[in-house]
């Protein structure tokens, strides 16, 4: 994977590229950044052309504002398809990411080729997710890194955790790196973000759910009800897995997008 810097905005915005053939755009989520995506894009980069990003405020990519709307942020991911000279591809985000490309769908639906929520969701946020999630705002203004320190293993199914002590403390790391103003920008987009299910109900292209039954920041039941939605979904559902599929079942995760990418460009 080769690296590139884009200028928006008056920040930078990153990102990388490697393999060749069909092209598959990969979101991290929240506190992530595209650095989880290196297990998946050294495998797919084989066949097709991997792309990730580092979204606004993660990663080495700059803070743009003070709220980093999904629809900002699906405006940077523009940018850097345009940078690159990427006139379609496959978009899949992990939870924030599935957010992201949603918007992105709702604008530029001509340049997908197939979406994939991965431990996501098209509905918007309720009133008592909104009220909790302004009470985590004041929380990462108190103290970021106790937030970060009790916020992530949260993410794991419980009987996973000690088996993914490691990457747990590598994701840790990884997010103490993120100020607080760059936290507080993508929780106040999440809070103020639309619900997208007219997205899945119109969309030309196959779309991927990728769901744990034991994840506790996307309801299994509801997912379930938005699979229902698009004329071509494809649905991975995994019983022991919380909401990080990507390290919790990686070889079952991977096979998924492997299959969802084959369906697409192999016919």
């Amino acid at each position: 994977m080769k690296d590139y810097t884009l200028s928006y905005k008056g920040t930078s915005l990153h990102y990388r590229i490697g393999g060749k053939g069909g092209t598959l755009l990969l979101l991290h989520g929240f506190t992530e950044t595209q650095d989880i995506w290196n297990d998946f894009s050294s495998e797919l980069s084989q066949e097709y052309r991997v792309v990730t990003v580092d979204l606004p405020g993660h990663g080495e990519s700059g803070c743009i504002g003070e709220v980093h709307t999904m629809e900002l942020m699906a405006e940077c991911v523009k940018s850097v398809l345009d940078d690159a000279g990427i006139t379609n591809c496959v978009m899949i985000g992990h939870s924030m990411g599935g957010y992201v490309t949603l918007s992105f769908a709702g604008k530029y639906p001509e340049m997908l080729k197939g979406l994939g929520l991965f431990h996501s969701s098209a509905l918007a946020d309720t009133d008592e997710a909104k009220v909790n999630r302004t009470k985590v705002i004041e929380f990462i203004r108190m103290n970021h890194t106790s937030f970060i320190t009790t916020f992530i293993p949260d993410l794991f199914a419980p009987q996973n955790r000690e088996c993914f002590k490691k990457e747990i403390e590598e994701l840790v790391q990884a997010a103490k790196k993120m100020p607080p103003h760059s936290i507080i920008a993508a929780q106040e987009g999440m809070k103020d973000r639309t619900d997208r299910t007219d997205i899945l109900k119109q969309a030309t292209f196959p779309v991927l759910f990728i769901a744990g039954k034991l994840d506790s920041r996307i309801p299994f039941d509801k997912l379930m009800q938005q699979a229902a939605l698009p004329d071509d979904a494809v649905i991975l559902s995994m019983g022991d897995v919380a909401h990080m599929g990507y390290i919790e079942s990686r070889d079952k995760t991977l096979f998924a997008v492997k299959c969802f990418l084959q369906g697409i460009y192999n016919k």
